[in-house]
């Protein structure tokens, strides 16, 4: 079975025609052909038995004397005997129902032996009647010993089978285009991309498919935004506290108890930070055509420049292939590599980003040679405000909302983040996203 609805509604309307065709035409050439072909040939049939039975009464050479005026008295059919003759011994090549016409009538009549060719000549049918010491040929047209016109009438069958079947591929065609365009409507906004030139059409059922698609679209879009505007806003808000209370802190005297509360500032701190970076990437961003391998760059540029003078020394590879483009949302997409990036260098001093082109995918990855997640642990590392014990402490820093929203901006573009074991030993962020 085709695949596509336009292949499968296709079989549909074209199996019921060419069954119908196989019907007809085989009750035409088995019954209408044979019926047809059978009564013509029996007139010819009887019209020879005459020519046998008047050679056998007058003889032969009154009979070749007489030949000549048969020709207006039976319809065209001359026959000729040749003396000494015999006919071929082989198989008569002819259509079975001439040969049941002409041997049964033949036969029952005047007893004698009968050789039908009706393939060698292609306007004449060749009849031989075996005489006695002679043969008789006789030369029909083929029109009058069998249907000659069968043929036409099932030329035309299938022409105008055709014509229709080419008409009903047109208006099937145009009533599977407005599916299509849905489909590629809903494929763009699951990848983040806007399809502003999506209108309802086709069949009833298409429009209220297509009418649902767009409510749904605008209540997730809403609802997207309120989520972000609420996210940009509670984080705004409780920057002007934190700020009042370092700066209470600031002046406070120095001992071990401030020393904690200033840490948890600066953690609460930064994590307000990721909330505006997530919300400024998600508000209000359209999708555009991004040159992946540059974004990719600026991000290893920024991030090296980060990482210079820290002891120890953290190190970071780039290999991407130039001209990969994407439609994609670029601040969002910017943040989320950066995301990936500063997870990675956070936990080990080497650092390798690559960009893979294939046929229908990017794959973008972030290696380090940290100490690595455990297979077992790794969904678990997407959890919001989740740190891992191991080897992802809060020692390391972190507020742990860096990998839950890099996969959120990355299944916004219609991909995701797989975490694998990694070449250089550690851990590997393989961000996916469609083409």
């Amino acid at each position: 079975m085709p695949r596509g609805l336009f292949g499968r509604s296709l079989l549909i309307i074209v199996m019921p025609v060419v069954m119908v065709q196989a019907v007809v035409t085989y009750l035409l050439f088995d019954q209408q052909w044979d019926s047809v072909t059978m009564r013509i040939s029996r007139a010819v049939a009887a019209q020879i038995v005459l020519f046998v039975q008047s050679y056998e009464t007058i003889g032969a050479e009154r009979f070749a004397a007489e030949a000549v005026r048969l020709r207006e008295t039976s319809f065209g059919l001359v026959p000729v005997v040749k003396q000494g003759e015999k006919i071929p011994e082989t198989d008569s090549p002819a259509y079975d129902v001439l040969k049941r016409v002409f041997v049964r009538e033949l036969s029952s009549r005047i007893e004698r032996p009968v050789w039908i060719d009706s393939t060698t000549l292609e306007d004449h049918v060749d009849i031989r009647v075996q005489l006695d010491g002679a043969v008789m040929h006789v030369m029909a047209e083929r029109k009058r010993v069998m249907s000659t016109n069968t043929h036409v009438w099932v030329g035309w069958m299938i022409a105008t089978s055709l014509v229709f079947l080419s008409v009903a591929i047109i208006f099937l065609r145009n009533q599977i285009r407005p599916i299509e365009r849905l489909a590629d409507a809903a494929e763009a906004f699951g990848k983040g991309r806007d399809a502003p030139d999506f209108r309802p059409s086709g069949a009833t059922e298409v429009r209220r498919a297509s009418l649902a698609f767009i409510d749904m679209r605008e209540r997730i879009s809403r609802f997207v935004q309120q989520r972000t505007d609420m996210l940009a806003g509670v984080s705004h808000d409780l920057r002007t506290p934190l700020t009042r209370m370092k700066l209470e802190l600031a002046m406070m005297k120095e001992d071990a108890s401030i020393q904690a509360l200033k840490g948890d500032l600066e953690e609460m701190e930064h994590m307000l930070e990721e909330y505006l970076a997530f919300a400024r990437g998600q508000a209000g961003e359209g999708a555009t055509d991004t040159d992946i391998s540059q974004l990719l760059r600026d991000v290893a540029v920024n991030a090296q420049r980060k990482a210079d003078g820290k002891v120890p020394l953290k190190t970071l590879a780039l290999t991407a292939p130039e001209g990969v483009a994407l439609e994609v949302r670029p601040n969002a997409l910017r943040r989320c590599v950066v995301n990936l990036v500063e997870n990675a260098m956070r936990h080990g001093t080497k650092v390798q980003l690559s960009a893979v082109l294939h046929e229908d995918v990017v794959e973008i990855a972030v290696d380090d040679d940290g100490p690595g997640i455990p297979e077992a642990r790794r969904e678990e590392a997407f959890r919001p405000f989740h740190r891992l014990d191991s080897g992802r402490s809060l020692a390391t820093g972190g507020a742990g909302l860096g990998l839950a929203i890099a996969r959120d901006i990355a299944r916004g573009h219609g991909g995701d983040i797989i975490l694998e074991d990694s070449k250089l030993g550690g851990l590997r962020a393989m961000i996916r996203l469609p083409v």
